[in-house]
């Protein structure tokens, strides 16, 4: 399922994050991001598999490689030379590590190759990498939250400040988590957004109410990269 993003979804979020932070002193950061990763090594460490497969069934039927080239040499005698084998086999392996490789290029069949652990780890990577540069430390009392959404693959993680990881332990998200991800698989990521935004500023309320003094220390718009 390709995700997109619509006009509408982006007003319907940044309304849903303006709403929250009316009743908190907490922000709420939104970012979505086409991916996380561009995952070039599992496109490499799927060639390197392939090449070490094709070696080891050269190893186990070494006749069939044999006959193998020698149809493509039209040497039907199948008395290749020793350097003739060797460089036959250099050859298909490397077609094998590029065939695969290139096939990898393409974006979507990279990310069905992709193992779901690794996305899970680069997703919460990159969302911390981003908390850390789009809300950490930039807001008073350090009650900053991001709620983050990569797209391609279908992941979303909540992370957030050091004073509200004090007061409200992960599980605490789950049910906006649960909101978001029924919606992805709804296909329907804006309101799936918008949900989660409500419900973390439900939580962000109890712990932290609104001050009198309070400022809009972070952007209240979706932002995507």
């Amino acid at each position: 399922m390709d995700l997109r993003l619509t006009p509408a979804d982006r007003e319907l979020v940044t309304a849903a994050v303006t709403e929250a932070e009316a009743t908190t002193s907490g922000e709420i950061v939104t970012i979505v991001a086409r991916r996380s990763d561009s995952y070039h090594d599992v496109g490499l460490s799927w060639a390197a598999a392939a090449v070490f497969v094709a070696l080891a069934l050269t190893a186990a039927f070494p006749a069939h490689l044999r006959a193998f080239l020698s149809m493509l040499l039209l040497d039907w005698d199948h008395e290749l030379a020793d350097w003739k084998l060797l460089t036959g086999l250099l050859g298909l392996l490397i077609l094998k590590f590029l065939v695969v490789r290139y096939l990898l290029a393409i974006m979507p069949l990279r990310m069905l190759t992709t193992p779901r652990a690794t996305k899970a780890r680069r997703v919460r990577r990159r969302a911390i990498l981003l908390f850390r540069t789009a809300a950490e430390a930039r807001t008073r009392g350090r009650t900053g939250v991001l709620l983050y959404l990569s797209l391609d693959e279908h992941r979303a993680e909540i992370v957030a400040d050091r004073a509200i990881n004090e007061k409200v332990t992960p599980e605490i998200w789950g049910d906006a988590m649960a909101a978001l991800i029924q919606a992805i698989r709804a296909g329907q990521p804006g309101a799936g957004l918008a949900e989660a935004v409500r419900q973390i500023g439900a939580v962000l309320a109890r712990h932290f109410p609104r001050e009198e003094d309070d400022i809009n220390e972070l952007p209240d718009r979706l932002i995507e990269l």
